[in-house]
């Protein structure tokens, strides 16, 4: 697949300074390290490449040596090309238009109709793993990243860590001499090692992105999202009622690429840009909710049968594919009370409006780059999601992270609680993290069994992906419905680009490519696959692809019943799995299980798949439920005991102390004026969390309960000058109660008793602050005032865990 054209102008304008430019870098390189280059291979083999030898001759006198810069080294075919990942959130396949769901993308169509699009693709079903073998090419667990990140265990599959003897695509790339940048959603850094100070050789630029401009967490507000600039915390623009993320990052992108053009356009790109969009909070504009009024109105039993048709008239799916039926353990929409049904219409036309948004941002970034004159020679590959569609919300939610705790609530206290917010019209705002009912993420499977974290099915892994690429892939109309996997779009790159994977980089061997590359496909519609096997794991949720057969293990964690996941979890045993057997050459949607008529076929394939497990390091098989029954085990910072300043800013939760989940004492010293205002301290944001704030002069505590509950202890107000303020809490065990007192020079002053506590995290990525409420606010109280400086001065703050 390596036939390129002649140079574009433009390209062929910038090799001119290639002489200049490049061989600059490298002599002086080779300056550096003369006996590496010359002990080096020079077939890719080893990365980097050794530098070139100088071709002057150097004599004592400077009159008689002879100066000349090496000829460059040209290691890409002419005119190589750009390369542009686009990868969304938490999609599934039923949601496009142009894959016959009911949302309209008219950029996946317009990329779809300018190249071919697949419906055999399949990510590993949740986040993080799924881009650590994208970028990879290797298997999600053989790289460390087994779930994740957050919850990271101290097993090798699940350490939230990706190991340099995994070179990931940028770096290799880079080395072959593209420019690489990032944009968006990264989630392969350990939590812990996200804070200023680092360490930071896990962050996007230590693994081959010259560039970076997004978050590093999984998830973050659309509104007042939680940035990094390469190795820098950045702050959005403050209150601006047109800001919002998915359109930042195409502004910042372009830039880049104005960059790129302006400083080096003689070399390639390879651009990954990976949106927050449409992963929880649905936070998207109310205009583009409001286009999709009323289309949901039927429920979602109702759209997966709309779908489904359309899916069987568009040639989506094949003729003989069946419907899968809804889970015992899924609502209905008849079951859906009339009083609730409007909360949950909105939370549905919310999600509708965020994939239509985020999708017109990739066409603006599309646009962007053809009015630069970068269209025809550049690759787009498109997936339309790292995973199926998420049924976190369970049963449709104004503070999403309260599934991810686990704390029990119902839907009339959700719309209580929103309803003192402003009501439906609150939903997409800053004050909700808002996600949709599991139903809805069921439907955006379509015709598929499952959802978003299970692997077993493939309503969790399969994905609609299109790639264009002019001159090389022509459109013709055909779906590709070969198996394939996200691990295999490296090995897809280095087989267009003519790269054999390297065996060393940066001094570490690297282990085997897993991925298969799909380029046979792309003028040959009907092409056997050549995919053999594929491995599958999440949280136990398993599977193995072989040959056209699938055998499955649904596992104990069910996405959309997060208190029954825990019941079923208390005896689960692995070895005590029902498991299932599907003939996909016949069975597209996984509709008829052949366990019982096939018994020896599905014990090859448990055998097997134990096999590729152990080879894969999956083992334990579930462990990434053990923070579900050990959460004391979470990734957490080493220390209980923290001196922070007044200019403390933008500790992640994650590695912040525990304040609003652990028994602890926060300590003050303080000198104010009259009426003093402020926040003196907060973690987490609207969705949930802490804040300790002053307002005329009055001391508040808040604990924002995930929005459902609230409490306030507020002390009378403090005179001008210097006090010494001491907030204790004990919190006896995760989740239990906590007991708020707050004592003022010595004095009880305030208290409250939180009757139950966050036991985990308030948000992905909020952070901790001293003085200020960066991001979203926590407190409803400031809402309007944020970020809600604090106006006299905190010599210091002091915390202590106590249990």
């Amino acid at each position: 697949m390596s036939v390129f054209k002649k140079p574009s102008a433009e390209r062929a304008a910038g090799n001119a300074l290639l002489p200049l430019t490049l061989s600059l870098a490298l002599s002086l390189a080779a300056i550096a390290s003369p006996a590496y280059s010359q002990s080096v291979p020079t077939d890719g083999s080893v990365l980097p490449f050794p530098a070139e030898p100088m071709k002057g001759v150097a004599k004592p006198r400077l009159q008689d040596s002879t100066m000349q810069w090496p000829d460059p080294s040209q290691r890409l075919p002419a005119n190589a090309p750009n390369i542009l990942i686009v990868l969304l959130d938490d999609v599934g396949f039923g949601i496009a238009d142009t894959f016959g769901g009911e949302v309209h993308t008219p950029t996946l169509s317009r990329v779809a109709s300018e190249g071919i699009s697949f419906t055999g693709f399949n990510t590993t079903s949740i986040c993080s793993p799924t881009r650590a073998a994208l970028l990879t090419g290797r298997n999600h667990t053989r790289v460390g990243s087994g779930t994740i990140a957050e919850r990271a265990v101290a097993f090798d599959g699940y350490t939230g860590v990706i190991p340099k003897e995994a070179a990931t695509i940028a770096e290799v790339l880079k080395d072959y001499g593209y420019h690489t940048s990032a944009f968006g959603k990264w989630h392969n850094t350990p939590a812990v090692e996200t804070t200023s100070i680092g360490p930071k050789d896990h962050w996007p630029n230590s693994y081959g992105f010259e560039h970076f401009y997004g978050f590093l967490g999984g998830e973050t507000s659309q509104w007042e999202p939680r940035l990094t600039e390469n190795f820098d915390s950045v702050e959005p623009p403050h209150d601006d009622p047109k800001y919002h993320l998915t359109e930042d990052l195409v502004n910042k992108a372009l830039k880049w690429v104005d960059d790129y053009r302006a400083f080096d356009p003689a070399k390639p790109f390879m651009m990954y840009w990976a949106p927050g969009g449409v992963h929880g909070p649905h936070h998207v504009f109310a205009n583009w909710a409001d286009k999709y009024k009323g289309k949901f109105d039927g429920g979602w039993d109702a759209y997966r049968e709309r779908t489904y048709k359309r899916q069987l008239e568009m040639g989506v799916i094949p003729a003989d594919t069946k419907l899968t039926e809804r889970d015992p353990t899924m609502a209905s929409w008849d079951s859906i009370p009339a009083t609730q049904r409007p909360f949950q219409e909105r939370l549905m036309e919310l999600y509708a409006g965020f994939v239509e948004h985020t999708d017109a941002q990739v066409g603006r970034l599309l646009d962007g780059m053809a009015d630069r004159g970068l269209k025809d020679n550049t690759m787009v590959v498109y997936i339309f999601g790292d995973n199926g569609s998420s049924a976190e919300g369970q049963q449709g939610s104004i503070s999403e992270l309260l599934a991810q705790n686990n704390i029990q609530n119902t839907v009339e206290q959700q719309i209580a609680a929103l309803d003192k917010l402003g009501g439906l019209d609150a939903l997409g705002t800053g004050k909700t993290d808002n996600m949709y009912h599991a139903g809805w993420a069921w439907a955006g499977s379509t015709p598929f069994k499952g959802t978003k974290l299970m692997a077993s099915y493939f309503g969790g892994t399969r994905n609609p992906m299109v790639i264009s690429w002019p001159g090389h892939i022509k459109h013709d109309g055909k779906f590709r419905q070969q198996f394939h996997h996200v691990v295999d779009i490296a090995p897809t790159l280095y087989d267009v680009l003519g790269i054999k994977p390297p065996k060393v980089v940066n001094g570490f061997e690297q282990m085997p490519i897993d991925g298969t590359s799909l380029a046979y496909t792309f003028n040959d519609a009907s092409a056997p696959t050549h995919v053999k096997e594929q491995f599958f794991d999440n949280n136990a949720s398993r599977g193995l692809y072989s040959n056209g057969w699938f055998a499955a293990a649904k596992g104990p964690f069910i996405p959309w019943d997060t208190p029954g996941s825990a019941k079923r979890l208390a005896n689960w045993d692995s070895a005590k799995d029902e498991w299932e057997l599907y003939d996909l050459k016949t069975d597209f949607s996984q509709a008829t299980d052949l366990a019982a008529k096939n018994p020896e076929k599905l014990e090859e394939l448990k055998k097997r798949f134990l096999e590729v497990a152990e080879e894969n390091k999956d083992f334990p098989i579930g462990a990434g439920n053990w923070l579900r029954l050990h959460p004391q085990d979470r990734v957490k910072s080493q220390y209980n005991q923290w001196t922070f300043s007044q200019t403390t800013r933008r500790m992640p939760e994650f590695a912040a102390p525990g304040v609003g989940r652990q028994s602890n004492v926060v300590k003050l010293d303080i000198d104010i004026g009259e009426s003093a205002n402020g926040v003196l301290y907060a973690v987490g944001g609207a969705g949930g969390g802490l804040s300790v704030y002053m307002e005329d002069g009055k001391i508040t505590y808040e604990y924002n309960m995930m929005i459902i509950e609230n409490y306030k202890a507020q002390t009378e107000k403090l005179s001008a000058g210097k006090h010494a303020i001491e907030i204790s809490t004990s919190i006896p065990k995760p989740a239990g109660p906590a007991d708020v007192v707050i004592t003022i020079d010595g004095k009880e002053a305030a208290k409250t008793t939180v009757k139950r506590t966050v036991p985990a995290a308030f948000t992905a990525t909020e952070s901790f602050d001293v003085g200020v409420d960066l991001g979203s606010p926590v407190s409803e109280a400031y809402f309007d005032k944020r970020p809600f400086e604090f106006n006299g001065t905190i010599a210091q703050l002091k915390v202590e865990l106590t249990n």
